[in-house]
């Protein structure tokens, strides 16, 4: 199983960025998909989750702003990022659960400058 992030990047306040998470080795139909992200000096957090039938799920910090969508045949998780703050800067993760296990992908760094 193996998941690539992508699309982080520099932002600044206010602005907008889409993160991707392409999979492979799995049925990504079947699989919820889960964006994580962990800021410096804190602990990883969950934002973001999509079941196999499309429904989500948000953390409280990011309802309204944060949007995650998949694309079944592509094999791939978005997350749409608008009016980013300060607070939104870090590491970002996309994760499955397959067979009970978790896999992670490498993570893309955004950063939303003041």
């Amino acid at each position: 199983v193996q998941l690539q992030a992508s699309g982080g990047g520099l932002v600044q306040t206010g602005g907008s960025l889409r993160l991707s998470c392409k999979a492979s080795g799995i049925n990504f139909s079947l699989a919820s998909m889960y964006w994580y992200r962990q800021a410096p000096g804190k602990q990883r957090e969950l934002v973001a989750t999509i079941s196999k039938d499309g429904s989500t799920n948000y953390a409280n910090s990011v309802v309204g702003r944060f949007t995650v969508s998949r694309t079944n045949h592509r094999r791939t998780l978005d997350l749409h990022m608008d009016s980013l703050k300060p607070e939104d800067t870090a590491v970002y993760y996309c994760k499955t659960r397959w067979y009970d296990r978790d896999f992670w992908g490498r993570g893309t760094l955004v950063t939303v400058s003041s």
